[in-house]
């Protein structure tokens, strides 16, 4: 699977943007898709994530009520719609792919933690204050 980040860009404090990540080589069912970003210093952040079983969303304490996650299998798309956005949401923004049932050990912290199977090239997003 090739994964394509798109839709970044410089927005205002309190503006919206919406990212998308095309998926190719491989249909997107069967695949827990999900969002982490980077901001410069800083480790790798987990985002959200929606897997393939029942479309289960689950987001970060920092974006849950701002940030919302949608795939469209038919499209081979993934999306994050980014609202009321936030200086502190500046970061390269990348889209992850993991398959199987045991996707959340690529997203959740814990012990079995383990880096998704794949990755898509980041997209900048800027939050200006």
């Amino acid at each position: 699977v090739q994964l394509q980040a798109s839709g970044g860009g410089l927005v205002q404090a309190g503006g919206s943007l919406r990212l998308s990540c095309v998926a190719s080589g491989r249909t997107l069912s069967g695949y827990a898709m999900g969002w982490f970003r980077q901001a410069p210093g800083k480790g790798r952040e987990f985002v959200g994530v929606i897997n393939w079983t029942d479309n289960s969303r689950y987001y970060a304490d920092s974006v849950k009520g701002r940030f919302t996650i949608d795939r469209d299998n038919a499209l081979n798309t993934l999306y994050l719609q980014m609202n009321n956005l936030k200086p502190e949401d500046t970061a390269t923004y990348y889209c992850a792919a993991e398959s199987g049932t045991n996707w959340y050990r690529a997203f959740f912290p814990g012990p079995q933690h383990k880096s998704p199977e794949h990755w898509g090239l980041g997209t900048q997003v800027t939050v200006s204050s």
